[in-house]
């Protein structure tokens, strides 16, 4: 088994400790990993007065594969997304988020199985946006009544919602390959545009066209985002990869992890030409941080999607594989799986979960 290097940035709150375990069951599944530690978020702000160090950047580079916990964004003020800086400084294109049913995780459905594919870019999270009163705000509202578009109030924030042919056509033919490559029947593109015409209209169009290219290899259809809300809440079984641009993509990456037990046990990565950073999809808890009740599931399946990337299949399988028997034996999980599964059992600590699936990888 070859030796991986990997760049691994705890993050913050919960970070600490669902990265811990995280490592354990890794090292517990006979992956041989190198782990090289960065930082990001108010931990490399204490240390280095940004967010995101060059050096963390560095390290990815060098190692090409990172695996990060959660990172505290405040909303609304202070530094901007970690994790936007980071797919955009790495050309992280694809966000890829899996929604699978653990029996024994308190989900809606039992059997869930579908991707979500979303593009990372651009949209709404390109960060292009204007404050309020400023100048460059007022340009923008003078120009857009100009070309007769309608009134904007002047003290209105503005943000620019770019969407263009070269990351549709990625982003959707990602989609596709992956169909191929896993087995999967369908294609579903996620759009509004039957409002947004030159934005999400774009977006459909040349889904469209990427879909004709794999015509009689994978099945196509599109859903307007409502619609689709409504009908993956109703019937999820119904879709199988689904490709969205980045907004809707990250809503409906909650939705799908609600059907099946929360964002504790969701994993995601994302993915560029030459580099990749798995991530859990949470937040980072601060106010459970440091007692030992966080759960790891979330962290540990992204570290399995990172073993898969990296060619070491045999070891995430082991690692899937426990954390379904763990789940379904029901004796040893967290709180918040409890809480939405309703069992009265007593909650198993972060470290308790994690040393059940270090036994069951056989180095208990």
């Amino acid at each position: 088994m070859a030796r991986h290097a990997v760049t691994l940035i705890p993050g913050d709150g919960i970070g600490v400790e669902t990265s811990a375990a995280m490592q354990r069951v890794v090292e517990a599944s006979g992956a041989d990993i190198e782990w090289q530690g960065a930082e990001a978020g108010e931990s490399a702000i204490r240390a280095h007065g940004v967010p995101l160090p060059p050096s963390t950047i560095e390290s990815v580079k060098r190692t090409g594969v990172a695996i990060k916990g959660p990172v505290t964004t405040p909303v609304g003020t202070g530094f901007r997304s970690v994790n936007v800086a980071l797919r955009q400084a790495l050309e992280l294109y694809v966000c890829l988020r899996p929604v699978h049913s653990i029996p024994g995780a308190g989900g809606r459905y039992d059997d869930v199985d579908l991707v979500i594919v979303r593009e990372n870019s651009e949209d709404l999270y390109a960060g292009m946006e204007f404050e309020a009163g400023s100048e460059e705000a007022a340009e923008l509202i003078a120009l857009c009544e100009e070309a007769g578009l309608g009134r904007i109030r002047p003290d209105s924030g503005i943000s620019i919602k770019p969407i263009s042919v070269t990351a549709t056509r990625a982003i959707v033919r990602y989609a596709f390959d992956y169909a191929l490559a896993h087995r999967r029947s369908k294609v579903t593109a996620v759009h509004k545009a039957n409002i947004m015409k030159h934005t999400d209209g774009l977006f459909l169009s040349v889904a469209r066209e990427v879909a004709a290219e794999y015509e009689g290899r994978v099945a196509f259809d599109d859903r307007i985002v409502d619609a689709f809300c409504m009908n993956m809440v109703i019937d999820p079984s119904q879709f199988d990869v689904v490709v969205f641009p980045n907004l809707y993509g990250d809503i409906a990456s909650d939705l799908g992890a609600g059907l099946v037990g929360g964002l504790g046990i969701a994993s995601g990565a994302n993915i560029g030409e030459k580099y990749a950073v798995f991530e859990a999809v949470h937040g980072s808890a601060p106010d459970i941080a440091g007692k030992n009740i966080a759960n790891p599931t979330a962290e540990i399946l992204s570290a399995a999607m990172m073993l898969d990337h990296m060619g070491e299949q045999a070891c995430a399988e082991r690692i899937r594989a426990a954390v379904r028997s763990v789940y379904a034996e029901g004796e040893t999980l967290t709180a918040d799986i409890r809480k939405a599964s309703g069992s009265s059992l007593a909650a198993a600590t972060c470290t308790e979960f994690t040393d059940a699936l270090v036994q069951k990888l056989g180095c208990g």
